[in-house]
């Protein structure tokens, strides 16, 4: 009998109906598996009675269970932009909103670089993104039905008649959905595992490693799996077969390509190094109500944004900029692009910031500068947007 491989391992993710109930998926909600940790345990509490005798004697059965998991997964093209993406789920479950599918429209004559006129009514709404030649750029402002105005300019002016592709737009809210992270393995006779009723409580972006990655940490309601299912358990008559994998193929996105746009005015800036935005969602799980071992909801609280950037320090126009707006402390626009190819583009846009000083790293050959930890800010949940095209 030989080892299972840790490399003979899927995931799949899928968002919830209702909190706790297992999702049908099928092949397009397959995501990169890179790393998982799960862990499901009792809660710990402490017996005071007067045994007679110095020996534990165990906890009664029916004690609450905790179940907390952390996933990394790379960014992976979007082969079939009639559905949303695969890592949409998991977007939703951080962010809140629903994602917004953009079928993509026609430029006509009055398109510039910073503002698209299109041959018919676009339908798009401030926040969602649009693309071009590679590109993603979010809507700053709709002019009129035909009309949008862009938050940075295309590299390239969109050619008139010329369609632009779609993309997916995914936003924050007040409430938090649920979902389910199915982790198959091989041989079929292996145990197979999902989490249901899985919250997201931080999601981080790391951009310039190998390849661009995401991780994922929260709470999840139960670990189930298939040694032990018992019908009921996620709302579940029998544990979920995994979907044909045959036609299943997807292609990671390399970390080094992509764009950043920052500044009062966004300038694209060349001299990035790495960069980090990490969502915090300080979710509470509805764990401590009477008549049940298991979490019945999730409860956001406050939500935080960082964003932590280290860049090559250089005397051009854009870096001086940044430097005075972290002084002045006026608040700067950021979009991270990941990718350069249609299909497999990912942006982030923060709409305002005040960064604080940054710091000088003079230890190496090259002068850096590194802005920690500084935090998005906003009016009503629009403090951040991610889209894919």
């Amino acid at each position: 009998m030989a080892y299972i491989s840790s490399n003979a391992n899927r995931w799949y993710c899928g968002r919830e109906s209702s909190y706790g109930q297992i999702p049908a998926i099928t092949a397009t909600n397959r995501i990169p598996a890179v790393t998982m940790t799960a862990k499901n345990q009792r809660e710990k509490s402490e017996r005071k009675d007067k045994t007679g005798s110095r020996t534990w004697q165990g906890m009664p059965s029916g004690m609450r269970r905790q179940t907390s998991f952390q996933m990394t997964s790379y960014m992976r093209d979007w082969a079939d932009p009639s559905q949303l993406p695969p890592h949409g789920p998991l977007m939703e479950a951080a962010l809140g909103g629903s994602g917004m599918r953009w079928a993509g429209g026609t430029p006509a004559v009055g398109t510039t670089d910073l503002s698209i006129r299109f041959s018919a009514p676009h339908g798009l709404v401030p926040g969602q993104a649009i693309g071009s030649n590679g590109e993603l750029r979010f809507v700053a402002a709709v002019a009129d039905p035909s009309t949008v105005v862009l938050n940075a300019p295309f590299s390239v002016v969109p050619v008139v008649g010329v369609a632009l592709g779609p993309t997916a737009t995914y936003s924050v809210s007040a409430e938090l959905p649920s979902v389910s992270i199915f982790d198959y393995w091989d041989p079929t006779t292996a145990v197979q595992r999902v989490l249901s009723g899985a919250a997201v409580d931080r999601l981080t972006f790391k951009l310039n490693g190998d390849f661009h990655e995401m991780e994922f940490k929260g709470m999840a309601q139960d670990l189930i799996d298939s040694a032990s299912f018992v019908a009921g358990q996620g709302s579940a008559s029998q544990f979920p077969v995994e979907p044909s994998t045959a036609a299943s193929t997807y292609s990671p996105v390399p970390g080094n390509l992509g764009q950043v746009w920052l500044g009062v005015i966004p300038s694209q800036l060349f001299t990035v190094s790495q960069a980090t935005i990490e969502l915090r969602n300080n979710l509470d799980m509805r764990n401590k109500e009477f008549g049940s071992v298991l979490p019945q909801g999730i409860n956001p609280g406050a939500r935080e944004i960082l964003m932590s950037v280290e860049l090559f320090s250089q005397d051009d126009a854009a870096t001086t900029a940044l430097y005075q707006a972290s002084r002045q402390q006026d608040p700067v626009g950021v979009m991270f692009q990941m990718g350069q190819n249609p299909g497999q583009l990912m942006a982030i846009s923060l709409k305002s910031l005040v960064p604080d000083v940054p710091e000088f790293d003079d230890s190496d050959k090259r002068l850096k500068w590194r802005f920690r930890d500084t935090r998005a800010q906003g009016t009503a949940d629009d403090e951040i947007v991610v889209a894919f095209g």
